[in-house]
């Protein structure tokens, strides 16, 4: 996320000219980079784990389909388990389904904020520095 020294070629130093000076503002957009790019990594995370978390619930709901109405199914609270009649478990699921799919799609559009930022911050970076700079992790 930093400047990075790498033996260049006579072609690239002639390229590259001069090497230019990090102003304050260009460390100050290194670091939001880096920031950012650390984000990115725990929403990816925490993304990766919401989706499987609602495939789960979606498995357990279509399962739930050919269970007999009468019968009374095992739906875990807090650290217990309750016997409750299958329309009432169905209906939490469909909750709990509603809930995920709402948190997912509040994960992805802040990892699309979160990347588009981080797309400007690249553009202004390696415009300054171009092959000066490596912001790719």
């Amino acid at each position: 996320m930093s400047l990075s020294r790498r033996m260049l070629s006579k072609e690239e130093e002639e390229a590259m000219g001069e090497e230019k000076e990090v102003r304050k503002e260009d460390q100050d957009r290194i670091n939001r980079f880096s920031r950012l790019h650390s984000k990115e990594k725990l929403l990816e995370d925490d993304l990766k784990t919401k989706q499987k978390d609602k495939e789960d619930l979606e498995e357990i709901s279509s399962e739930l389909e050919l269970a007999d109405e009468d019968e009374k199914v095992p739906y875990k609270i807090g650290d217990s388990f309750y016997s409750l009649p299958l329309p009432e478990v169905q209906e939490r699921l469909s909750a709990s389904v509603d809930k995920i799919n709402d948190e997912v799609t509040a994960l992805e559009e802040k990892l699309s904020e979160l990347r588009e930022e981080m797309g400007e911050l690249k553009g202004a970076l390696y415009g300054r520095f171009g092959r000066g700079i490596n912001l790719e992790a």
